[in-house]
């Protein structure tokens, strides 16, 4: 954003006192990377809001009154987001009006409400802006900057790096070569025809200059300067999967004085990660997003100490008396006292007529939020129906103009929570199809039609799709493990209690105590989150294992 006009942060109080003080608190700890504006009606500030559209400005963050005459801070809100979608949103209000400001939480999207007097705003005003300009920030850094991305909709590769890329928090411009002139430059500096361009999507433009032809995820990572080496070859705790177990024990491990490291394979956040919207998580009242969730919690590792190897993969875990031996992609080896397992789940492949040509070119595994902008105005199904499915369905409602959600039972009251039924059921685009199963999927480069069977009348019906997201069935990340620890007939990892049989320790088991809560039958490798033999399969859930884990690892590494 260097190259750009400073952003701005606009507060509104009809109080001159009050006014006054709100700016010489911003300006004492904004006042360097934001212009601070007021203004003492909220009438006279939409007329401000509008003059600074016209003027391609940019205002990061509202700051508004909630008791103002002529017109109140929520009011003010309403009209101001008109204007300026992506400007954060705070409210000051009395004690008495907070059941306002809780209401328009659901209303406007409030991001936060402050209850006035807010002194010192050590304590009580910057932190809570600093999170919530950081945040704004992460998001709107993708107006200003990034990588090109030349591709189509319809090859299976593009998606992929940009999946990667925006899972990753990188900034890129995406350019369709079917339909967006501008992408014929930049092939024309390539001395490259459209048909040949075709053969080596996607065509990556980075900011050196620089030119990668249907690169792999390592030859971006390695390009753009992700962490992929470690900077050790020993620590007290390896943590492999950095879904939100496996961030929890990245944070918990240093915090408590284990040297620690997480290594992921794609991107931070596992399967919540890819989530639109979280709306249950402690602590947002206002939901949030899976990618936000990631990325302060992987903010919190690395200011804690512990370091994020991504992407990286383990290719091997071996035993060596108390240590564990991990081996990685790149060749190097690394050693612990202690390991967590927190590889997560992913959405199990299924098998349906058509569908293995059609994956990534209009059949997506998983929410594939990337891919919203492509379907605008267009239908899309998703099939499924937990929680995952309809916080999708929720999502794509903004931009496509139809959204049809396939399940095989009767009603979703058994697989998804209620706010998220009610929710569908109060959303005018989108559509439920009970007691249905897809028979048949066809299209040539990209995804034409499905065939829907009903389960009760056994009729099939052929109905157009541009696009299908899938979200049913699941399957723990374990096959590296399968020599190792002992898992379910599903492949999930056994751990505490569940390894006894008949009150009898696991075989092999060298310890005179039994196994704790989260361990494994190998002393000192643990698991934690979905990868779990009966676990709950919760964002919180995993948080909770991932920092008990950790404290279970105190006590393991007192033996050794």
């Amino acid at each position: 954003m260097s190259s750009q006009k400073k952003p701005i942060i606009l507060t509104i109080d009809d109080e001159p006192q009050v006014l006054n003080a709100v700016e010489r608190d911003l300006r004492k700890k904004y006042g360097k990377k934001y212009r601070i504006m007021k203004s003492n009606s909220g009438t006279e500030a939409i007329k401000l809001v509008k003059q600074l559209k016209k003027r391609n400005e940019t205002i990061s963050l509202f700051l508004v009154d909630q008791r103002m005459p002529q017109m109140e801070g929520t009011e003010f809100l309403i009209e101001a987001t008109k204007v300026f979608s992506s400007t954060k949103k705070v409210l000051l209000t009395a004690y008495a009006d907070t059941e306002a400001a809780i209401k328009s939480i659901n209303d406007i999207n409030l991001d936060y409400y402050l209850v006035k007097p807010w002194n010192p705003p050590e304590e009580n005003l910057y932190p809570v802006l600093d999170d919530i300009l950081d945040d704004w920030e992460a998001n709107v850094i993708l107006r200003y900057e990034g990588i090109k991305i030349l591709g189509t909709l319809w090859s299976a590769k593009s998606h992929e790096i940009k999946d990667f890329l925006a899972r990753n928090r990188v900034p890129y411009q995406w350019f369709d070569i079917d339909c967006d002139p501008e992408s014929q430059e930049y092939l024309e500096s390539l001395n490259l025809s459209t048909e040949k361009a075709i053969k080596q999507l996607p065509i990556v433009f980075l900011t050196d200059g620089s030119t990668l032809l249907s690169p792999t995820q390592d030859d971006l990572a390695n390009k753009i300067g992700m962490k992929t080496q470690a900077s050790s070859d020993f620590y007290d705790l390896i943590v492999i999967g950095g879904g939100p177990a496996g961030l929890a024990a990245g944070v918990y491990g240093p915090a408590e004085g284990l040297k620690t490291v997480v290594i992921e394979k794609i991107a931070t956040g596992g399967q919540a990660g890819t989530s639109s919207r979280i709306e249950n998580y402690l602590g947002f009242p206002n939901g949030i997003s899976g990618l936000d969730l990631a990325r302060r919690a992987e903010t919190q590792v690395k200011r804690l100490g512990g370091e994020i190897l991504l992407p990286q993969e383990v290719t091997k875990i071996d035993i060596e008396d108390n240590y564990k031996i991990v081996s990685l992609k790149d060749g190097k080896i690394l050693r612990s006292h202690a390991l967590i397992i927190a590889t997560g789940i992913e959405t199990k492949l299924i098998n349906i007529p058509g569908i293995d040509p059609l994956i990534g070119a209009g059949v997506y595994y998983g929410a594939a939020i990337t891919e919203a902008n492509s379907y605008r105005d267009k239908e899309i199904f998703i099939l499924g129906g937990g929680n995952s499915a309809g916080q999708s369905a929720m999502f794509f409602s903004a931009y496509v103009k139809k959204v049809s959600i396939i399940i095989r039972r009767s009603s979703l009251v058994e697989s998804m929570s209620q706010y998220l039924i009610e929710r569908i059921e109060n959303s005018e685009n989108i559509n439920l199809i009970t007691d249905t199963v897809i028979e048949e999927i066809k299209g040539d480069s990209t995804l034409k039609t499905l065939f829907l069977k009903n389960l009760n009348s056994k009729k099939v019906q052929e109905v157009s799709a541009s696009a299908l997201f899938i979200f049913i069935g699941a399957t723990p990340r374990t096959e590296l493990l399968e020599d190792l620890v002992e898992r379910d007939e599903q492949g999930y990892i056994l751990t505490g209690r569940d390894l006894l049989i008949k009150g009898r320790k696991p075989k092999n088991w060298n310890r005179k105590r039994d196994p704790l809560i989260f361990e494994t039958n190998i002393p000192g490798i643990f698991a934690a989150g979905d990868v779990r033999h009966d676990s709950s399969k919760r964002v919180a859930a995993a948080v909770g294992e991932g920092s008990v884990t950790v404290q279970l690892i105190h006590q393991y590494l007192k033996e050794v």
